[in-house]
């Protein structure tokens, strides 16, 4: 296993705990998201899995993705590396479920979309930033709709909110929220009554089953987005300004240029 995941089986092999073990921000750069892949790989030899719960070190899920690696020179092989990550989440082989406390933003939601079900605690807190640094989130924009809509998604991606565990509950982004501390108890009260009962194979293939919208949205939407995101977005200036102004902590500074169309007789 590597730096920055730790695995713990239970449950005598049912249960796979996997913690982003980098606080207290758990940055989810692309050598934790490799090492993310290869534990995954690795469980898929656990015949007997019936649940994985992803959770995070510390205080907080994660802040999200590594906003050095969304510079020009790195954002290509993250946003690749990401996808790659996400698709594996979809091949899994028993349901996952996201167990959040603190700050599950960015990339670490993107992350929490793929997974079955989202538990939280009363003091989490949900939001895609990435609007506030001049850019969006392709896997949070194709994923966030088949969740809670178009309006409640375009809402979070376009104003960069953060919203509550309540809120988030209330619009169906996630499951439960539980009393701040409580979490890791009722998450195991929840899975000796609905998961370690159950046969392996049968919630294996109830979570393929219900991951197959998403899945195929990965495969056909999130390519067009990230060219978008590539090939578009990052010639403009203001993306790249955003995120080297975050970086500098300081405010950025738009150059946008308006393109008019000339009347066709003045052309």
């Amino acid at each position: 296993m590597g730096q920055k995941i730790r695995l713990q089986l239970t449950h005598e092999g049912q249960v796979a705990r996997v913690t982003l073990a980098a606080p207290k921000a758990n940055i989810l750069d692309q050598e934790m998201m490799h090492e993310l892949i290869e534990t995954l790989d690795q469980l898929s030899d656990h015949a007997n899995l019936k649940a994985i719960v992803l959770a995070g070190e510390g205080a907080h899920f994660s802040f999200g993705a590594s906003v050095q690696e969304h510079l020009p020179e790195q954002i290509s092989a993250t946003l690749v590396e990401l996808r790659r990550l996400l698709l594996k989440m979809g091949a899994a082989h028993a349901p996952l479920i996201a167990a959040v406390r603190g700050q599950c933003l960015g990339g670490a939601l993107e992350l929490a979309l793929t997974c079955d079900l989202i538990l939280a605690e009363e003091n989490a807190k949900f939001g895609l930033p990435e609007i506030k640094l001049a850019v969006f989130p392709p896997a949070g924009a194709a994923l966030l709709p088949l969740r809670i809509g178009y309006g409640r998604a375009a809402e979070m991606v376009l104003t960069g909110e953060t919203w509550s565990a309540a809120q988030a509950l209330s619009i169906g982004l996630i499951n439960r929220v539980f009393p701040d501390g409580e979490l890791d108890a009722r998450l195991e009260s929840w899975l000796a009554s609905n998961f370690l009962p159950r046969s392996a194979a049968a919630l294996r293939f109830a979570a393929e089953v219900g991951r197959r919208p998403w899945i195929q949205v990965l495969e056909r939407e999130l390519p067009v987005l990230e060219s978008l995101y590539l090939d578009d977005l990052m010639e403009k200036g203001e993306a790249v300004e955003g995120l080297q102004a975050f970086l500098e902590k300081r405010k950025p500074s738009w150059q946008t240029k308006e393109v008019v169309s000339l009347p066709a007789t003045a052309k």
